[in-house]
C-alpha cells in the first residue's frame, strides 16, 4: 500500500478518478505533470529520478538547473500571485505557518532522518543552489487539505558531504484559484509560484531544450500554444502544482517569506 501512495503524484486539476486512465508523465517529485487538469500518476525511472515530460535524462537536467536559475525573471514560464493587502488576522495565520514549518525544521536538520521517513532527493547527482527532499505521501496530501507540519519538500543546501536544512516547500492543487491559495497561505504575505505556457520537445528535437538557446522547455523561447504545435512539442498551461518555500528557521520575515533564495547568487 505504502509502494502504492509513493507512486501516485498530486490530483491537482480534478478530483475524479476515472481521469486517471491515460498516459503516464514523470516529473519534478509529488507534482503531477498533466497537461489537461486530470491527475497523472508518475512512476519512477529505476534509479529513482523523475525526468521532465519529452526529455531524455540529459536534457532534463539543463531543464531542472534552467527553471532554477531563472526562477524569477518573471518571464512568460512564470507566474507568480500578486501581493495582497493584509486581512484582519493575516499575520496570525501566517505565523501558524511558520511555526509548524519550524517544528519540522528542527525535526530535519539531519537529512538523514529526512531519508528515514520518507523523502526522497530530486536529482541528487546535479548540482543544485537547493535541493528539493520530497514526500509523496504529504505531496498526495496536499491535493486534498493543508497540514503545515506535513511540507511536500523540505529544502537543502550542499556543505560539502552534508545537507543543510533551510527550508520547506509546500504546494497545492493547479487548479486552485488566488482565493484558494490565500485560505492556505494568505496572499497578503507569501508568494506562490507556478510553471507556466511550457513547450515540451518532440523525440527528435529534445537537444532543443537545452540552455543557452532552448526553443522547448523552462527556458525555451516558445511560449504560446500556436508556436509549440508548429513545432510539433506538447504544449502543457501550467506544468506541476503551486509551490510556496518557507524559510522558517531565520529570523525575520523577510528572511522567512524570500522569494528569491535558492534563485540567486547570496546563497551559493
Amino acid at each position: 500500500m505504502g509502494k502504492r501512495i509513493l507512486c501516485m503524484t498530486i490530483l491537482a486539476g480534478s478530483l475524479a478518478w476515472p481521469q486517471t486512465q491515460g498516459s503516464q508523465s514523470n516529473g519534478m517529485p509529488g507534482m503531477e505533470m498533466s497537461g489537461d487538469g486530470a491527475a497523472s500518476p508518475a512512476v519512477d525511472s529505476p534509479d529513482g529520478i523523475k525526468e521532465m515530460p519529452g526529455m531524455d535524462s540529459e536534457s532534463s537536467r539543463h531543464a531542472m538547473q534552467s527553471m532554477e536559475n531563472h526562477h524569477m525573471d518573471m518571464g512568460p514560464h512564470m507566474k507568480m500571485t500578486a501581493l495582497r493587502v493584509p486581512k484582519p488576522g493575516d499575520e496570525e495565520r501566517a505565523q501558524q505557518v511558520v511555526e509548524a514549518a519550524r517544528r519540522v525544521g528542527e525535526k530535519y536538520k539531519d537529512y538523514h532522518t529526512a531519508l528515514a521517513d520518507g523523502f526522497k532527493i530530486f536529482h541528487p547527482d546535479v548540482p543544485q543552489k537547493m535541493y528539493h527532499f520530497t514526500n509523496y505521501k504529504f505531496a498526495f496530501e496536499a491535493a486534498f487539505a493543508f497540514h503545515p507540519e506535513h511540507p511536500t519538500s523540505l529544502l537543502y543546501e550542499k556543505q560539502g558531504d552534508n545537507y543543510k536544512l533551510v527550508g520547506v516547500m509546500y504546494t497545492a492543487p493547479k487548479r486552485f484559484s488566488e482565493d484558494d491559495l490565500d485560505q492556505r497561505i494568505p496572499l497578503s504575505i507569501a508568494h506562490w509560484h507556478a510553471h507556466v505556457n511550457l513547450c515540451f520537445p518532440p523525440p527528435d528535437r529534445k537537444k532543443e531544450a537545452i540552455p543557452p538557446h532552448a526553443k522547448f522547455g523552462f527556458a525555451g523561447s516558445i511560449s504560446t500554444e500556436g508556436d509549440c504545435q508548429a513545432n510539433g512539442g506538447k504544449f502543457m498551461p501550467i506544468v506541476f502544482n503551486w509551490m510556496v518555500h518557507v524559510y522558517p528557521l531565520e529570523k525575520t520575515e523577510a528572511e522567512i517569506w524570500d522569494v528569491t533564495r535558492g534563485h540567486d547568487r547570496d546563497h551559493e
